[in-house]
């Protein structure tokens, strides 16, 4: 017999419902939830605390996003840490140090927001619920910081309950669920999926599709990431998404061309490291003969941070390349493609590898997000590729351009460390020809 742990969960609520009072549920009831989140916080029984944690999660669905707010703010103070017991309980321990003390101020200093939604996802659908909830919380989050410690409790959750080891990963093909395949074309963020004749090329022969789910979200991709196999490093998103034709299959490569986050509520919560990593060891374990595994990225943002670039700074990146020869792309009439691109190839890659190299946020790592990304995960830049994407999106994100980021196997644990702990950025002899 095969056991439903939703199925179960709802089945102990239910039991819970018929021997305590049942509290009346109102659509956008703020005064209700917040007593309801309060009895769940008190210690009344397994069933009543089911019970209690299914209300508060169908009941925050009906919430506006006004009242929301509102709740965000209240449970933010109510549940905070109390700072005189946490003077307290650091008195203890400093003058007695053992287990019981440390554990003591542990429990004290992390307050009871996230015991709140500890115990909230003891409702059947709560997981979905408090990543939802988490979404709709960075929505507000811009204009009011102060409920950034709530935000902070949230993410740590995540970190254990998606846990990587928690996670499964499943390859994606024609075969797989339906309702998974529609969810896969709705959550692509990177190269759009138009239709089921474009996601069944990018499930072919000479693709992979991974995704990672967790088991609280029935066919709910978390994560997913398409490979090409190709010959080389992909150079061209054209090339890689177009219709497949009869060729050489003997593969020397595994280009990871797109990763999607499919969860805003898992935003800032790692997790495509550790599916790059996982996919890199299932295509050796099936396919021994690919050797190079590398990325075929985008670069967001480079577009808008040359439209605000002084000429001063541009005439300093470009050297002895005139400013005059890339003035067109600040044009709003640019279309992609533009013959101009690649005749002034030199000037771009110039401007794109001192972009991904030398711009530095407040802790003097690159500003792109994507770079970050596969630096952090131990890969180097490799190569710059001008007309990788002819098309509205790659022209808007970065003129087309986009880069090549190799896993040199043997060097990703050397990289990875000389990054974090040095804030070396290793470039390919063909990029460093570049500089």
């Amino acid at each position: 017999m095969k056991f439903n742990l939703k199925e179960i969960i709802s089945s102990i609520a239910d039991v819970g419902q018929k021997l305590f009072k049942k509290t009346e549920l109102k659509k956008n009831d703020l005064e209700t939830i917040l007593a309801l989140c309060d009895d769940l916080i008190s210690n009344k029984g397994a069933a009543f605390g089911i019970t209690v944690a299914r209300d508060i999660t169908n009941l925050y669905q009906t919430l506006t996003l006004e009242n929301k707010l509102l709740f965000f703010q209240k449970i933010n103070e109510k549940y905070k840490p109390n700072h005189t017991k946490v003077s307290e309980a650091i008195e203890t321990y400093q003058k007695t140090q053992n287990d019981k003390n440390l554990y003591n101020l542990f429990i004290t200093s992390e307050g009871k927001r996230r015991e709140l939604f500890k115990r909230m996802n003891m409702a059947p659908n709560g997981i979905s619920t408090i990543v939802s909830l988490r979404e709709d919380l960075l929505k507000v989050l811009g204009e009011h910081k102060d409920l950034k410690p709530l935000d902070d409790d949230l993410r740590e959750l995540f970190k254990s309950w998606f846990n990587p080891g928690f996670l499964k990963l499943a390859k994606i093909t024609w075969d797989t669920k339906a309702a998974v395949l529609e969810k896969i074309m709705k959550y692509e963020r990177v190269h759009e999926i138009k239709d089921m004749d474009e996601l069944k090329r990018r499930l072919g022969e000479d693709r992979r599709f991974f995704s990672y789910f967790h088991p609280a979200l029935e066919d709910e991709p978390i994560i997913f990431v398409q490979v090409a196999l190709t010959n080389g490093l992909g150079k061209s998103i054209q090339e890689i998404t177009k219709p497949r034709t009869e060729g050489d299959k003997k593969y020397d490569s595994a280009t990871f061309y797109s990763i999607s986050n499919c969860q805003e509520g898992l935003s800032r919560v790692t997790l495509g490291n550790f599916l790059i990593k996982r996919v890199v060891f299932e295509i050796q374990e099936e396919l021994p003969n690919i050797k190079n595994f590398g990325t075929l990225s985008p670069i967001p943002g480079f577009r808008d941070w040359f439209s605000y670039l002084e000429d001063g700074k541009i005439k300093n990146i470009l050297g002895n390349i005139p400013i005059e020869n890339i003035s067109f792309l600040k044009s709003p009439d640019l279309k992609p493609g533009d013959p101009r691109i690649v005749s002034n190839k030199d000037a771009l890659l110039k401007l794109v590898s001192h972009y991904l190299m030398n711009e530095k946020n407040h802790k003097q790592l690159p500003i792109n997000d994507v770079c970050r990304f596969h630096l952090g995960n131990g890969a180097i830049i490799d190569d710059i590729i001008v007309n990788a994407n002819v098309s509205d999106v790659g022209l808007n994100r970065s003129f087309g351009v986009m880069v090549n980021y190799l896993y040199e196997l043997k060097n990703i644990e050397k990289n990875h460390e000389d990054y974090i702990n040095n804030k070396k950025i290793i470039v390919s002899d063909k990029v460093k020809k570049i500089i």
